[in-house]
This record gives structure tokens, C-alpha cells and sequence, in this order.
């Protein structure tokens, strides 16, 4: 929970139409255009939609994910852009319930010395998170620096987007302990992590999923903790009401910044309301801020409330996000 006491006066409607302007948010509905492209919809082999494709194999699933990165982002920070690359796909495999395999990457940049930084933060990150880097592919005679990552991991048992029921609690488990790496709205809390913590507090997933705590879990990404309550209620054919005040956020840090944020260690599971006290023990037993944010329900549509106010972000209805959901899939 917010660490401040003092009590925050919210404009829950002005806090509405912020969170409708989200640009990682707006960025998410690209994804369904790219997946009418390629045919492809949450009911395809692998379904879209997820943090990762996932592929039977054997008693379990093979994960495979990719990241992509603004150039912006790369340019003005290209150190953290490369650590990124292995931190955010780590992630993903962790937010199915996997653990990452192994990691390659595709790199683009004007020179040895503009790819450098890059390639200094990926080395970094693949040795505090224990994944190798395997192989990729590099080009250092383009005009510009770009970067692409992507990983490969296992499930035994998986959390996916398409499994939260009505009736489920919200559970949101941010590491707060971190800091803004300005000017991006991105909440770092892991460079200056030890090791044996990362490892740690990342193995707390596929043990959630193996334990049959949980079966639908995402990774908070660029579309902030609603943009990504949003993809989770559209993929698993469900409403999401959540209470703002109730998310776990750092004192000092503005509510409609931080609904907004990308944290390094942050996800959303939705949860049976008897598995909620387990769910968030295991968390905090590491320090992690862990909270039950709000209600999964039959319906269509991912809304905010304070107090007794409640203002819809996204009406699935009226227009989908990613496209893939079950009413899209049938259609």
C-alpha cells in the first residue's frame, strides 16, 4: 500500500481521461491489427494475446517471447535499453509461470562504440539474472541504434491471460523498492539488486502456478497497471473494476504517473478470494508489495473506482483492444 498516511484528493474523472490517453496503451491496439494481418486470434495453436507463445512439449510448455524497443528509449538511455532487453523478457516467461532458458538478440547500430552500452547492459543483466545469451544477430553499419530481444523458457504448469474467471480478486505485486529512470516512465528496481534476490523473487511465479494458487497472471508493461488489467479482462472475456487507492505505489509519487508505469518487477494475477492471503504472504515474505486491487466480473469493460465513483477506462464492447479476446475469436 501507499506508504504516505496523509489522505490523497482524487479527480477519479480527469485520473479517467489521463488513463484513456495513455500512449502505451494506445500502443497495445497495434497488436490486434498485426494479428488480423497474420490470421492469427486467442483461439490460433499458440494463442495471441499472452505474455509469451506457448507450445506443448513433453509434461509441460515451451515459452518463447520477444521484445522490441523504442529508439528513443534506446538512444537516450542505451545502457538500460540493453538490460531491458534481457529484464523484461525474463519476465515475461516468469509472468506464465516458466523459468528462462535462454536469450538472443537482434542489433542494429552506427558503429562499434554506439552498440557498445548496449551491449555492456544485456552482458550485465544476463549475469544477474543467471540466462545466457545464445546467439542473435548484428549489424553495426545502420544509422541508428534498435534493439530486439527474445527468450526462451518452460512451464510446467502456466499462468496465461486467457484464465481469469468472475469471482477472481486482483491481486497487483510491485517491488517498490527502486527509483524512476528518468525522463521515461519506467520504475527501475533491479541494476543494484543482488543476484540471489532477482532469481528469488522471480521463481515466486512458476511456484504460484505449480502450487495452483493462480491460472491467469500478466507482467505490468508499457501500458501501466490498468493498460495491462485491460489485455488480461479482453483476453480471458471478463470485466476488471479496480480501486486505485488499493494498488501498492511509492509515497511521494503521483497516482496518475504511477497507474501509468512500467516496473521492472511488477505483476497483476487474478486469484481465487480463498488463495489471496497465500498469494500475497509469499510475496511479502520478500518484501514485495502485494495487494488485492479489485474485482474480476462477467462483463465487458475495465474501470476505476474511489470511493462510491467508478469511470470506465476501456469498453471492450465498443471497441476492442488487442482483438483477441474470446467474443473476437469466435467471430
Amino acid at each position: 500500500m501507499q506508504a504516505d498516511a496523509t489522505i490523497e484528493r482524487i479527480d477519479i474523472q480527469a485520473l479517467a481521461r489521463s488513463l484513456r490517453a495513455n500512449r502505451g496503451l494506445a500502443a497495445k491496439a497495434d497488436i490486434g491489427a498485426v494479428a488480423r494481418r497474420l490470421g492469427l486470434s486467442g483461439r490460433s495453436l499458440t494463442p495471441v494475446g499472452d505474455d509469451c507463445a506457448a507450445i506443448e512439449d513433453g509434461d509441460g510448455h515451451l515459452l518463447f517471447a520477444i521484445e522490441g524497443f523504442m529508439n528513443e528509449f534506446v538512444a537516450g538511455d542505451p545502457w538500460f535499453a540493453g538490460w531491458c532487453g534481457v529484464m523484461v523478457n525474463v519476465s515475461d516467461i516468469a509472468a506464465m509461470g516458466g523459468r528462462p532458458i535462454a536469450i538472443i538478440d537482434a542489433l542494429w547500430a552506427d558503429g562499434e562504440a554506439e552498440a557498445a552500452p548496449i551491449l555492456d547492459g544485456m552482458r550485465a543483466a544476463s549475469q544477474r539474472f543467471g540466462v545466457p545469451i545464445v546467439g542473435g544477430h548484428t549489424n553495426i553499419r545502420t544509422d541508428r541504434a534498435q534493439l530486439s530481444v527474445a527468450i526462451l523458457g518452460r512451464a510446467s504448469r502456466l499462468l496465461t491471460s486467457f484464465d481469469a474467471r468472475p469471482g477472481d480478486r486482483l491481486v497487483a505485486a510491485i517491488d517498490l523498492r527502486g527509483r524512476y529512470r528518468e525522463p521515461f516512465s519506467n520504475w527501475e528496481a533491479a541494476t543494484d539488486t543482488p543476484a540471489a534476490r532477482l532469481r528469488g523473487d522471480l521463481e515466486l511465479l512458476p511456484r504460484i502456478a505449480e502450487a495452483g494458487l493462480a491460472h491467469a497472471a500478466k507482467d505490468i508493461s508499457q501500458g501501466g497497471l490498468v493498460g495491462t488489467a485491460a489485455m488480461l479482462a479482453e483476453c480471458s472475456g471478463v470485466g476488471i473494476v479496480i480501486d486505485v487507492e488499493a494498488a501498492p505505489r511509492p509515497a511521494g509519487v503521483a497516482l496518475d504517473r504511477w497507474l501509468t508505469t512500467f516496473p521492472s518487477y511488477g505483476y497483476l494475477i487474478a486469484v481465487r478470494p480463498a488463495n489471496v492471503g497465500a498469494v500475497t504472504r509469499l510475496f511479502a515474505e520478500r518484501h514485495i508489495a502485494a495487494a488485492d486491487i479489485g474485482a474480476v466480473h462477467a462483463g465487458g469493460a475495465v474501470s476505476i473506482r474511489h470511493g462510491g465513483a467508478v469511470e470506465t477506462i476501456w469498453d471492450f464492447a465498443a471497441n476492442p483492444l488487442l482483438g483477441c479476446g474470446p467474443r473476437e475469436s469466435a467471430a
